[in-house]
């Protein structure tokens, strides 16, 4: 179940990169199509800022879940340091705990901002404005995601404690991986077996 879930982890994080390396992609073209526009043609667009904005606010809440996922989130290193090595868990589960309240405040009051907006107009493009605003509640559900993943593969020691790029933690020994994946690879093997004998 645990292997499942990191999997499809995995498959939801690298998919909010993606949107958002071609929302970021988009953006920057239609910034740059704005200033021709604008600079050498004289004759500004009236509906590439809006959607260079909207792309841009959709690459920020996508990029998070891949954000969260890493680690690369800012860190305050003196907190680490004056906590004791058996005790990092605890803090990562309390700093994970508190992302998760945060990315769930942002995800409700998203979709009530979303739902709230929606007879709202782009100016220029006459579509909704609860387009861009969608990208609040999105970006949060996928960023809770990769924070629930983190802990889990922290827990089972499949990856270091820590904020990232320091050394303040070591990294996970190849036999601990080891280990923390047959684990999980028996725990499917049982729930397999069960399943399959109560089938006629």
């Amino acid at each position: 179940m645990l292997s499942w879930f990191l999997r499809l982890e995995s498959r939801l994080t690298r998919l909010a990169l993606v949107i958002a390396v071609v929302m970021l992609i988009i953006s920057v073209s239609l910034g740059f199509f704005q200033v021709l526009t604008r600079f050498i043609f004289n004759a500004p667009s009236t509906w590439s800022e809006v959607i260079s904005r909207s792309t841009m606010i959709w690459c920020v809440f996508m990029g998070a879940a891949a954000t969260f996922r890493g680690g690369y989130m800012m860190a305050v290193e003196l907190v680490y340091k004056l906590v004791p090595r058996r005790t990092l868990l605890a803090l990562e589960i309390v700093i994970g705990a508190c992302c998760l309240l945060v990315l769930g405040v942002l995800m409700v009051y998203g979709i009530q901002m979303t739902l709230r907006v929606r007879s709202q107009m782009l100016s220029g493009l006459g579509m909704s404005i609860a387009w861009s605003y969608a990208a609040i509640p999105t970006g949060s559900a996928f960023a809770m995601v990769a924070v629930i993943a983190r802990l889990i593969s922290q827990g089972l020691g499949l990856e270091k404690l820590g904020p990232e790029n320091s050394n303040l933690a070591p990294e996970v020994d190849a036999d601990v991986v080891q280990q923390a994946s047959s684990t999980l690879a028996e725990g499917e093997a049982g729930h397999s077996s069960v399943n399959g004998g109560d089938r006629p």
